[in-house]
Parts: C-alpha cells; structure tokens; sequence
C-alpha cells in the first residue's frame, strides 16, 4: 500500500491512512531488545559460533562480521549467516553454533523481561488486543526465551521466521502471519508494530502498519530508527499502551 508521508509529533514520517493509532487492534511486538533485555547476548553468542568456526576474537574478519552483526540485528539469523560464510553447510553450522551458545545464556539466567513489558502485554489484551510476539531466533531459542520468562502463554500468539515461510525481517511475512493467523485485524492500517531495530522498522513499513514504534532499548538509536520509517520513537515498550489509547 502506497500512501502520502506527513509527519508526527516526533518530527518522524508516517503514513497519511485516515487511522489513528488507538485504532489499532493488533499489535507485534519484537522480543530482544524490545520486550526482553538480553544485556548483548546476541554479540556474545555470534563471538562463541565464529570462534567455533575458526574465526579469531579480536581479528579483522571477526571484527567485519560482527559489524555485519551489528548492523542487521533484527534480521533472520540464518539469513545473516548466510551472508556471512559462502556455503550453506557452513551458515547452517554457524547458526547451529549460534542458537546453541544463546540458549545456554540464558539457561546461566541471562535474560530478564524489558521493565513493564510484561505488564504491558497483559494491559493491551485485557483491553481486547491481540499480542503477537516475533523474533528473527529459530523457534527453539525462542521457546528457550518463553520458558525462561514463563511468558508461555503470555501472548496470543508467538512467531519466528520459520513460521511465516522461512523469511525473517525486513520482510513483513511475520507481521502478515500475525494477522492472518489470529485475525486480530480487519485491515493492515489497523496493526501496530514495534521493535528496536531498523529491520523491525522495514518489516512493519511494508506489511502497511499504521503504526510502526521504535523503542530505544535494543540495538538502534532514534535516528537510525527514524532514517527506517519508524512513525513514533518511545523510551520502551511500556510507552505503547497510552499511544495506543490503552490507559
């Protein structure tokens, strides 16, 4: 859906849609970085798969590829490691290296929920939002975060890449699956999206998301955030209620 730019109080571009936000009725929320504060375990499992794979902490190819890390934080992991390594068989290795080091952080307690995350989950549903929760981790690792959290049954429905066809952000299946498998919107104008990432920025652009917040608890700072085609920049998560009209 192609629509005119005008501006929020934000000073950042939104769609012209004729919604406002508190008319959104479905809302997908990133976990990492979003609604779980994972304190850079993202950085440290990619530095234990490279070592696994040969590539020396502190070398200019570890360097070079956790800047590619870096920069596409947000995305598919396999997807990343396939850019990073030249064959299938190596990125499959990389991934499986990387899934298997996150998920002992946060087995060692790692990981803790995003302040008012939680509450703000229960807040949205009781107020009769749907709540989809995504992340670009294989679902493994992100049942690995749920239990963790005892967030099991928290949101109406929880997505990983493999879920919506295999592709991750910047692509909007995940956001797309969301609605279409929980119906929680008549319209695409009618999502909310919100992530840490320029990735979850992109995603929720071209699903046509109404709505599309960057919180400033992850990986990107508010340019970056902006510069992706976010429409509101909140402090955190907890900020998304009162945008959404849920008080």
């Amino acid at each position: 859906m192609v629509s005119k730019l005008t501006h929020t109080a934000h000073g950042s571009p939104a769609p012209e849609t004729g919604t406002a936000p508190s008319d959104a009725t479905l809302v997908v929320l990133d976990m990492a970085g979003t609604t779980v504060a994972d304190g850079g375990l993202v950085e440290q499992a990619f530095g234990a798969a490279a070592q696994r794979l040969g590539v020396e902490p502190g070398s200019a190819d570890h360097e070079h590829q956790l800047a590619y890390v870096r920069a596409t934080m947000g995305e598919s992991k396999i997807s990343v490691f396939r850019h990073l390594f030249a064959d299938e068989d190596t990125a499959q290795r990389a991934n499986t290296a990387f899934e298997t080091a996150y998920a002992e952080l946060v087995d060692g307690g790692r990981i803790a929920p995003v302040p008012g995350a939680r509450e703000t989950i229960e807040q949205l549903r009781a107020a009769g939002r749907t709540v989809v929760l995504t992340t670009g981790f294989a679902r493994v690792t992100q049942d690995a975060l749920l239990d963790a959290l005892g967030w099991q049954d928290l949101a109406s429905l929880t997505l990983c890449p493999a879920d919506a066809g295999g592709r991750g952000r910047p692509h909007p299946d995940m956001v797309l699956t969301a609605l279409l498998r929980t119906g929680g919107a008549d319209d695409v104008r009618r999502i909310a999206v919100a992530g840490d990432t320029s990735y979850d920025m992109l995603a929720g652009r071209r699903s046509g998301a109404a709505v599309v917040a960057g919180v400033l608890t992850g990986a990107h700072d508010a340019a970056q955030l902006r510069d992706a085609g976010a429409t509101h920049v909140l402090g955190s998560v907890a900020e998304l209620p009162p945008l959404l009209g849920v008080v």
